[in-house]
C-alpha cells in the first residue's frame, strides 16, 4: 500500500538491487481516497513518496492520523517546495545525531538466539531471524541504517516485537519484498529481502510470530536487512541496543 515510508526506513544497504516486476513508479499527480484500515505510511509507500513529505503536502501533522474518505494529493511541485523549506532543519538534526553517537555497541558474533527476550523502551524485543550479523549499523562512511543478518533462504522471519503491520509489499529501493511493523507510538521496525509474506497490512502480530520467509539480497546469500526507527522523526536507531545480547 505504499512506497514513502520505505524510502525513510530502508536505505544505506550495501547490497545490489533486487529486480521486482511488481515495483511501482512514483506517482506525481492525482489523489488517493483513504480506505478503512489504511495509514499514511502505507499510502506513501504504495505511491513512492516519503511519508513526511506527503504529510507536509497535505497539511497532516504528527502522529499523521488520517480518516476514511479523506483525499490525499500527490502534487510534485507542492511536495518539492515543502521539502526544500525543511532542508535547514534536517541538516541541524543530522548534526545533533552525529554528536550524540558516542555510546559504543559490542559487535554481535556467532549464531543469534531467537528465544532470548529483552525489554527496552517499554517493549519486549526478540531477534527476527536466527543467523549471523554480517553488517553493523553505522552513520559514518558507508552508511547502514540497520543491521544485516545472514541466514538460510526460506528461513522464517519473525516480528521483533508486538505490533501492527502497516506495510507488506514491494520495496522501491531494491530490497525485494518489505514489511514494516508499527510497535507503539514511538517505534517502527522494517524487514527487507523477503521472499514470501505471511502477513498483510492491518494484521496484529505478536513478538516472535512468523511474518515472512527470507529471500535473497540479489546474490547467492540470504540476508535480512532489519531496522528500528523512531516513528515520528523517522530517525534510525541501532537495533543492537534493543535486541537481546
Amino acid at each position: 500500500m505504499c512506497f514513502i515510508l520505505l524510502q525513510g526506513c530502508i536505505s544505506g544497504g550495501p547490497y545490489a538491487p533486487v529486480a521486482d516486476r511488481n515495483q511501482r513508479p512514483k506517482v506525481t499527480s492525482g489523489f488517493h481516497i483513504v480506505k478503512p484500515g489504511e495509514t499514511l505510511y502505507s499510502i506513501a509507500a504504495h505511491y513512492g513518496w516519503d511519508y513526511r513529505a506527503l504529510a507536509n503536502a497535505n497539511n497532516i501533522l504528527p502522529p499523521y492520523t488520517i480518516y476514511p474518505r479523506q483525499r490525499i494529493l500527490f502534487e510534485q511541485s507542492k511536495i518539492k517546495s515543502v521539502v526544500k523549506k525543511k532542508e535547514p532543519k534536517v541538516i541541524k538534526q543530522t548534526t545533533v545525531v552525529n554528536k550524540t553517537k558516542s555510546e559504543p555497541v559490542k559487535k554481535t558474533t556467532g549464531k543469534l538466539n531467537t528465544k532470548k527476550v529483552s525489554s527496552v523502551a517499554n517493549l519486549r524485543w526478540q531477534w527476527p531471524v536466527s543467523g549471523k550479523v554480517v553488517s553493523q549499523f553505522t552513520t559514518k562512511g558507508k552508511v547502514n541504517k540497520g543491521i544485516d543478518i545472514e541466514a538460510k533462504l526460506g528461513q522464517p522471519v519473525s516480528s521483533a516485537a508486538e505490533g501492527k503491520v502497516i506495510y507488506a509489499g514491494s520495496s522501491p529501493l531494491g530490497y525485494g519484498k518489505l514489511i514494516i511493523i508499527e510497535h507503539n507510538s514511538k517505534y517502527l521496525s522494517t524487514y527487507g529481502h523477503i521472499k514470501s509474506l505471511a502477513v498483510k497490512e492491518g494484521d496484529r502480530v505478536k513478538m516472535g510470530q512468523k511474518i515472512a520467509e527470507l529471500g535473497s539480497n540479489g546474490s547467492a546469500k540470504a540476508i535480512l536487512h532489519f531496522e528500528i526507527r523512531h516513528k515520528n522523526k523517522g530517525k534510525p536507531v541501532n537495533p543492537l541496543k534493543y535486541l537481546p545480547k
